[in-house]
């Protein structure tokens, strides 16, 4: 259904919210799969998928402070998860439109 792929683009792209304004990309997410999963599987499925991918990011930077002292290493640690926390959501927001799948790297599975 159109309005759904719409939907599933939108919960994608709201992650990007991040980038943008500093907040939201966990958040808007989180309330459009809170209040739409009994609605659509596939919402609720790649709803999970957002949610595990943006708490897996927060912890990643977080791992990636202490290794600033280590040659640097978190350094590039924040400049790969900055680039995969922009350029993920929108590959999986195409994928999305189309029907296809997305799929998060570097994500735990903390909502199964």
């Amino acid at each position: 259904m159109k309005e759904d792929r719409q939907l599933l683009v939108l919960t994608h792209l709201s992650q990007l919210l991040t980038a943008i304004t500093g907040f939201g990309g966990l958040i808007v997410p989180l309330i459009i799969w809170f209040t739409k999963k009994d609605e659509n599987y596939q919402i609720d499925e790649q709803g999970k998928k957002i949610i595990n991918f943006q708490l897996s990011l927060i912890v990643n930077f977080i791992i990636c402070i202490p290794l600033i002292l280590l040659f640097g290493l978190g350094l590039v640690g924040f400049i790969v998860l900055g680039v995969v926390s922009v350029l993920f959501p929108i590959i999986n927001a195409i994928k999305a439109n189309n029907g296809e799948n997305p799929t998060y790297p570097l994500s735990y599975n903390f909502i199964n």
